[in-house]
């Protein structure tokens, strides 16, 4: 049942085991299983008051004023009128309202587009189209090419052959390269028959709903037989079909219960650290005005006692008012009239400056990304302050911090290095895009997205250099990728490759643009052309990648006959099966691998023998032995390849880059400047993750040492960790009894350890699945934070949010979630901050965000910048704020002791009504809107500005008692100084000026004096704009006083307006304006004092800062230049294909296929001849969405032969 739109359903008991029938909706509803609508909207129409004023309630303030505004509709004790406080309470809560309204509008917006998605259910025995929303557990529904998956379904059947569909899973794990489920046979059998289809009654039994992405259990039971179902034959909801022209599914799990909706976390009400200070702030001050309110009452009621008997014989009591009635009606008058130590208007302003400075995010344009018209954008209002006090940062790789995007960049054949440019003396040049490229119109089959600049590599490929020949002749032959051609559209024709990860896609790409174009594979042959010359191969075998091996290798026959082996793989693999007679390529070879990895090029060696026809026969007798073998068949097989696989020659390495984004090292940089910790959380494998933490500066080899977690059992990833800890820090062991245990429901926060040099973590999803048990998660915790910085791969969206949350547990720390994909939805969600990506996968990440911007390089404007001059804008005001009202408050104290404790104010009305609404409400909004310490060139240069504000030394509790004495002494000074002033004072005529009127005029004066003053030495940066707001509010307060106290005022309403000529009679006098100036002296003098001595005796960062800028004259610094950071490494990356077991053994089963398609030879007319992969950069690409990058291709002719060297090693022989 559905109630105001929420599923009311309760299930009596927690589901263990799903059970379904296909084609039986009424057997199904039996199990009320969830519909498949989604809902992330957190109100309806009837919710949306109730919920959302019980949030706002949440502040303490709102429900002071509350009770505040019940007070004051109470005549016998009010002495302010009810609307001061019910109208600007109304607009604060109306603002909230109204802004939480629109977010949440959004939010249902973006459900009833995906509910009302169409897709075709087989319902009656015909396809009809219907709304997601509608789909049902154990509906059978068809999904066409390029749509995303529906609901978590089983495959039945498709359109390719064995059954196969391709998949992309981008919204689920991040990775855009495609992945391979192919349905059971006797389910593929049905087709795409309507009527087989209806009459299928195969009935399901799976596990409950649950989060895990990478496991499924059941079974199939039909006709009579069962079947074991894993997570090959399921497609997941969040999945997109590609390159499949039509398949079949049926539902198991929908809406709320499929595996994507489990790993989205909850909505939560986020509320910044300065937010929860204030809560417990009010909580003080209301007990301390609650202790005045009584002092002041306990006065009442011995000056009734003692004096009030007195004023009886004029001033008659009422019936039953006795000293201690009135007493009690003092205590609530001064609740009344000493609220103003919080003041509505504090809330309102916060509201402003928050907005503003959410303005500031949207309308940056140094935040603008031009390519991709995408600008900054604060979607919420509430947590700018928290920008400015980040210390975790948690980050998605794939998207985040790279582009996905592979490109071929170098590579080193026979000795000789490709793909940097030289001027004529011999010196490298920068390569930019507006170098000349290489022109490949010779090959009428190449890629004009791919992009390469050393024409020396083409040249000598048009020589027929055999070594180069070799070597791209490997590339085309040694892979799995699939080969296919468009057949609609205007790409019809279009050559495309289906690659198993985008690095392996890029080099198959790079062979094709320099002559040797993969077209086709069957189970047994590979064709490809050769220098415009069609060739096949015959495919023996081969020999798959894997995590152990980190090689591949295919056996194949040329068409002359001849037998060849081809390898590629990691370079200290390779090198360890080369015959001894490379040992001088190999030197050369190293020093190019050692300078490419120095750039943080992922390299891979490859290698090839020719193989003797007899051997290969006995070597193939024994491998089909092996490969049927049921016990250790693995282990056998890897001795047979060791054994083939030996006595290699080199040919050279390929270097590839994996993209990052636009300036990452270097925000990585000044973000640990900043001293915040960068943790990577990522669902791909763990070699690729490691190579980007180079490449970006996250890990670096001048670190002591980077720990690599893989255990596989509690008990392991426990002992790893400890032996970490102990690594870093001897003393650590001993102190591990100290960690942090919870009491009742407070959790004692685990303190920053300090350790001798620089370490790395390491950690896969198997292992972080241990550490993150209740009994490991200290340790895990313990260890992380000890190191500079975190990397853990193949992680599901769940345990992101768990690790996340794992931190705000435990550490005293603001936390911000970084991500451009559906999985980062619940680590987005579950951090203080989180922060969208507008990527390549979607707008998931950005929907879910507080905060979204096109680039991850923007982060460190948002905080090094808007976060810190919003924190520090916020705790200015908040400080200043305090300042002046509870100084304006405390004069209201001391005065009770001298107007017989009768609750009378010590100003007049109107000026307690315009305190804060006028006189100064605009120059404290100004500072609080324009103020900065220093500009945002000086917070670059200086990132080390950014650690008070995780110390929260701008504003705290002791900031807060500081701005009480403070304001203590200032009221002092303000009352008793005008005080003493007035007594036994004359005027100049003679007449006397000590009255209640002029007392009050000049403390309020002296007031607004003081507080101005002390505005002006909070203010870093004087604009146009706040010296108007100061100055003109003082204008407006003499205009406005004048005006009030003005004889025509009196006339036209004299109950209003009783300070009649007090102004010009006060004004006038030089001894009034000698008190003003005295008394607001004597309020600023110790803030300079105290001031001057910090400076001088314990300058902050700022003061430094600051001082540096002066002495600079305000020039600004130099911005600092954006070199290419090179690092010298011996570290290499050999993995420039899938970290994931290969797809070799489905290439030769001939599963793989899909239907016949490409019958070319040579160079023929095959149309366009654009693959769907999108380079970007100075060379080659490869991007498996197929998503045009908008590169242009210089038309350029090729140059003369350059002359190169070569190395002198015997010549290999050509295949």
């Amino acid at each position: 049942m559905s109630f105001f739109g929420l599923d009311c359903v309760t299930k009596t008991e927690r589901e263990l085991e799903r059970k379904l029938r296909a084609n039986d909706r009424e057997y199904n509803r039996s199990f009320k299983y969830a519909k498949n609508a989604i809902k992330t909207s957190k109100y309806n129409v009837f919710t949306f008051l109730p919920l959302n004023l019980f949030e706002q309630f949440q502040r303490i303030a709102n429900a002071y004023f509350l009770v505040l505004l019940v007070l004051q509709v109470i005549p016998q004790i009010s002495s302010l009128s009810w609307f001061t406080t019910v109208v600007p309470l109304i607009f604060v809560l109306t603002v909230t309202a109204a802004k939480d309204a629109t977010d949440d509008l959004n939010r249902h917006r973006s459900d009833k587009r995906v509910n009302n998605r169409k897709v075709q259910v087989l319902i009656d025995r015909k396809l009809r189209s219907e709304k997601w929303m509608d789909v049902q557990v154990g509906d059978i529904i068809k999904l066409e090419n390029n749509q995303f998956v529906t609901a978590d379904l089983l495959l039945l059947s498709s359109s390719e052959p064995l059954n196969l569909v391709y998949i992309e899973t981008a919204e689920l794990d991040g990775e855009t390269n495609l992945k391979v489920r192919q349905a059971l046979t006797v389910t593929g059998d049905l087709g795409d028959d309507v009527e087989k289809l209806a009459d299928f009654d195969g009935e399901v039994r799976c596990e409950a709903p649950n989060n895990r992405l990478d496991r499924f259990a059941g079974t199939l039971t039909f006709a009579g037989q069962k079947y074991a179902l894993d997570n090959e034959k399921i497609l997941l909801r969040g999945c997109t079909l590609r390159n499949t022209e039509w398949c079949f599914g049926l539902v198991l799990f929908a809406g709320q219960e499929t595996k994507l909706m489990q790993n989205c976390g909850k909505s939560t009400f986020k509320r910044t650290s300065v937010d929860r200070l204030m809560n417990v702030l009010v909580l003080c001050i209301f007990g301390f005005l609650v202790c005045m309110c009584t002092v002041l009452a306990i006065g009442n009621y011995i000056w009734e006692i003692n004096k009030g008997s007195n004023f009886t014989v004029f001033l008659p009591r009422e019936d039953g008012n006795t000293a201690g009635f009135s007493s009690f009606l003092t205590f609530w008058s001064y609740v009344i009239i000493l609220n103003t130590v919080v003041p509505i208007s504090l809330y309102v302003s916060v509201e402003i400056i928050r907005l503003g400075n959410s303005f500031y995010i949207d309308w940056d344009r140094k935040m603008y990304h031009s390519h991709s018209d995408t600008p900054a954008e604060a979607r919420t209002t509430t947590l700018n302050e928290e920008l400015g006090q980040i210390k975790y940062i948690f980050s998605d790789k794939t998207g985040t911090l790279t582009q996905n995007i592979m490109i071929f960049n170098k590579c080193s054949i026979n000795g000789r290095s490709y793909g940097d440019v030289y001027d004529y003396t011999g010196q490298r040049l920068e390569i930019s895009e507006q170098k000349d490229s290489v022109d490949f119109s010779f090959n009428p089959l190449a890629d004009p997205r791919f992009v390469f600049y050393d024409h020396s590599l083409v040249e000598a490929v048009k020589l027929e250099n055999p070594e180069v020949h070799a070597f791209f002749r490997l590339l085309a032959l040694c892979h799995t990728v699939m080969a296919g051609e468009k057949k609609e559209g205007d790409d019809q024709g279009e050559l495309y490759y289906q690659a198993q990860s985008p690095d392996e896609g890029a080099l198959v790409t790079a062979a094709r643009n320099f002559g040797f174009v993969f077209r086709s594979r069957t189970p047994d042959s590979i064709s490809i052309v050769e220098m415009g010359k069609q060739r096949s191969y015959e495919l023996l075998a081969i020999l798959d990648f894997n995590n152990v091996r980190k090689r591949m290798s295919v056996i194949v026959r040329n068409p002359e006959g001849k037998l060849s082996l081809y390898c590629k793989g990691a370079d200290t693999i390779v090198y360890e099966r080369l015959h001894q007679s490379c040992s001088k390529l190999m030197d050369v070879t190293t020093e190019h691998l050692n300078e490419f990895a120095g750039e943080g090029l992922r390299t891979l060696a490859l290698a090839y023998k020719d193989l003797d026809e007899e051997y290969f026969n006995g070597w193939k007798q024994r491998h089909h032995e092996a490969s049927t073998e049921l016990d250790d068949r693995e282990s056998k097989l890897d001795a047979l390849y060791e054994e083939i696989e030996k006595d290699l020659l080199l040919l050279g390495a390929t270097a590839i880059e994996d993209k990052l984004q636009d300036g990452v090292p270097q925000t990585i940089e000044q973000l640990s400047k900043a001293d915040i910790k960068v943790w990577v959380l990522t669902g791909d494998k763990q070699e690729t993750a490691e190579n980007i933490g180079y490449s970006c500066n996250l890990l670096r080899e001048e670190m002591n040492e980077v720990f690599i977690v893989s255990g596989s059992s509690s008990d392991d990833v426990r002992q790893e960790l400890r032996n970490a800890q102990t690594s870093m820090k001897p003393s650590a062991a001993e102190n591990s009894v100290f960690l942090p245990e919870e009491k009742g429901e407070g959790v004692k926060p685990m303190k920053d350890e300090v350790v001798n040099g620089e370490y790395g973590l390491v950690i896969n999803g198997h292992s972080l699945a241990f550490a993150l048990e209740r009994s490991t998660e200290l340790d895990f915790l313990r260890t992380a934070c000890m190191c500079k910085s975190v990397i853990c791969c193949r992680v599901t969206p769940l345990q992101k949010a768990q690790v996340v949350e794992l931190v705000k547990k435990y550490k005293q720390a603001v936390t911000l979630a970084i991500g451009d994909g559906a999985n980062d939805v619940s680590m987005i969600k579950a951090a203080h901050i989180g922060v969208g990506i507008s990527g390549q996968e979607g707008m998931q990440a950005v929907l879910s965000s507080d905060y979204s911007f096109a680039q991850f390089h923007f982060l460190q404007r948002l905080l090094l910048v808007h976060g810190r001059w919003s924190y520090l804008r916020m705790c200015k005001f908040l400080r200043y704020f305090f300042y002046k009202n509870f100084t304006f408050t405390f004069v209201h104290f001391w005065f009770a002791f001298f107007c017989g404790f009768s609750a009378q104010t010590v100003y007049d009305e109107w000026f307690i009504t315009l305190y804060n609404l006028m006189y100064t409400a605009l120059p404290v909004l100004g500072m609080s809107l324009f103020d900065q310490d220093v500009n945002d060139v000086w917070s670059f240069q200086h990132p080390q500005l950014y650690v008070p504000g995780q110390l929260n030394l701008y504003f705290s509790k002791k900031a807060f008692f500081k701005c009480a004495i403070h304001s203590c002494y200032s009221s002092l000074v303000l009352f008793f100084i005008p005080y003493a002033a007035l007594q036994d004072t004359v005027r100049d005529d003679g007449k006397d000026v000590a009255n209640y009127q002029s007392f009050a005029l000049l403390t309020q004066t002296s007031l607004l004096f003081a507080v101005s003053i002390q505005l002006g030495l909070e203010m870093s940066y004087w604009t146009a704009v706040n010296t108007f707001f100061v100055l003109g509010s003082l204008v407006m307060y003499f205009v406005v006083t004048f005006t009030m106290y003005s004889d025509g005022m009196f006339l036209l309403l004299p109950s209003a307006f009783p300070f009649i000529g007090s102004a010009r009679n006060s004004l006038n006098q030089p001894n009034v304006w000698l008190t003003i100036v005295l008394t607001s002296i004597l309020c600023v003098l110790p803030v300079v004092t105290y001031r001057f001595l910090l400076i001088q005796l314990c300058p902050t960062i700022n003061d430094k800062v600051m001082f540096k800028v002066r002495q600079a004259k305000a020039t600004l610094p130099p911005p600092p230049r954006r070199t290419r950071i090179r690092r010298s490494s011996t570290r290499r990356s050999g993995y420039a294909f899938s970290h994931a077991q290969g797809y070799g053994e489905l290439v030769t089963s001939g599963r793989f296929l899909r239907r016949p398609a490409i019958r070319s030879a040579g160079f023929p007319q095959v149309g366009r001849t654009t693959t769907g992969f999108s380079p970007m950069g100075r060379s080659a690409g490869y991007s498996p969405t197929g998503r045009p990058q908008n590169l242009k291709v210089s038309d350029v002719e090729v140059t003369s032969l350059q002359m190169y060297r070569t190395i002198t090693d015997p010549p290999l022989s050509h295949t």
